[in-house]
């Protein structure tokens, strides 16, 4: 059950913190797509925005195992760190190329630092709620 309650997190978090703060971004001019995308995504022709999260529901897993014992700063910092690091580095280095983009964003400041902004948003934003489903 708490891998169910990891996921949903994740999940969520992806919807509501992710994106959140892409919209954020982009209002801003820092990032060049909108939140929140609605165009279909092979191979199953969802939403890409409901493919992302369910992406950040599994990475909602991984995040649950590094946290479940920590409390406090730890807590905090570790939900942080792997929001910022993990996810980022796998959308760097592996999506980024397999959608035809450059690797590492070309490593370019403009790409990287909002990569790992809405990251580390998204782990911070998992960590909340995975304090909110304890008690469920």
């Amino acid at each position: 059950m708490e891998y169910v309650k990891a996921f949903i997190a994740g999940f969520v978090a992806t919807l509501v913190f992710h994106q959140g703060v892409l919209a954020a971004l982009h209002a801003n001019g820092l990032w060049p797509k909108p939140a929140w995308p609605m165009a279909r995504t092979p191979p199953l022709g969802v939403p890409a925005v409901i493919s992302l999260s369910f992406w950040g529901g599994l990475w909602g897993i991984a995040l649950w195992l590094l946290v479940r014992d920590q409390a406090g700063l730890a807590y905090w910092a570790l939900a942080l760190a792997f929001g910022a690091i993990g996810p980022s580095v796998v959308a760097l280095f592996v999506v980024f190329p397999l959608k035809g983009l450059p690797l590492a964003g070309g490593w370019a400041a403009k790409v990287i630092v909002p990569v790992l902004v809405l990251n580390g948003a998204w782990g911070l934003g998992t960590a909340l709620i995975l304090l909110g489903l304890r008690g469920l």
